[in-house]
């Protein structure tokens, strides 16, 4: 009987990663940037993209993964769940609106459907806490037991699903085009800020041991903002939106990018 129940609790956890995938990654399904992406983003920056895309949903699945897991080899098989859910539901979801088509070349489907992937898999391997209302807030003794880097983790995981939902688009190097430096000081401070609000709004295993709001804005504002900073560097330079900047244009992209990381990053313990 325990085997049973325990097996149907995974099935359902399967059901909910379906409709995971589809609701984190149906905005980016119907924009045109990332379909074009697939076509000319260069492959050994697609292949990086999506190794460290499963390794997000690996470290993911040992805060929220299908079951309780009971050591690294389940969080593994959770992550390869999730990736296959996310892999399968971007490639029906593009088929069924039109977007893959029998005469694509297999390098334009692969590029499409890898791409898209990104943010489905997250959706998959979060859904069983976010559908069954385990991400408001309550405590997860998972993360209670992974520490510092583990919420350092959640944060590059945060940055990295909210940079990757509004990178793809034009409208980032644009605003960073028209951005002043004294804008880009005015966004890194705003960064930071709420940033740091958040943090204390949303609240981080471990947080409450700090006594004064300089060592949080120290450990966790500052080493999050600085997380999100690389991860939207990361981002643009696969997308390959950096490949004709010039080092200031470079560093007005990063920061306008680094303002919904930033976002993101406060608000990853939400997501488990």
């Amino acid at each position: 009987m325990a085997r049973v129940a325990t097996e149907e609790h995974y099935g359902r956890g399967l059901a909910r990663a379906c409709a995971g995938a589809i609701i984190f990654s149906f905005p980016l399904i119907m924009t045109m940037e990332m379909w074009e992406l697939g076509f000319y983003v260069d492959r050994l920056r697609l292949g990086l993209f999506v190794l460290v895309t499963a390794a997000t949903v690996w470290g993911l699945a040992s805060f929220a993964g299908f079951r309780e897991s009971a050591g690294r080899v389940d969080d593994l098989l959770d992550a390869f769940a999730a990736l296959a859910v996310g892999y399968v539901i971007s490639a029906a979801m593009l088929a069924l609106f039109g977007l893959l088509t029998p005469d694509m070349a297999l390098r334009e489907v692969v590029g499409m459907v890898a791409i898209q992937a990104a943010p489905a898999s997250i959706g998959a391997i979060v859904a069983d806490k976010q559908l069954q209302g385990g991400g408001e807030g309550g405590e997860n003794p998972r993360e209670e037991r992974a520490g510092y880097v583990g919420q350092l983790f959640l944060m590059a995981a945060g940055a990295l699903f909210l940079a990757f939902n509004v990178a793809p688009t034009e409208e980032m190097i644009l605003i960073g085009y028209k951005m002043s430096a004294w804008h880009a000081i005015a966004a890194a401070a705003a960064s930071l800020l709420l940033l740091h609000a958040l943090v204390y709004t949303v609240g981080f295993a471990g947080q409450a041991e700090h006594e004064t709001h300089l060592r949080a804005f120290i450990d966790f504002t500052l080493a999050g903002y600085g997380i999100a900073l690389l991860v939207s560097l990361y981002i643009l330079w696969t997308f390959g939106r950096l490949d004709h900047a010039g080092a200031a244009e470079t560093v007005r992209a990063v920061v306008v990018l680094g303002f919904p990381a930033a976002l993101g990053a406060a608000a990853a313990r939400l997501l488990v």
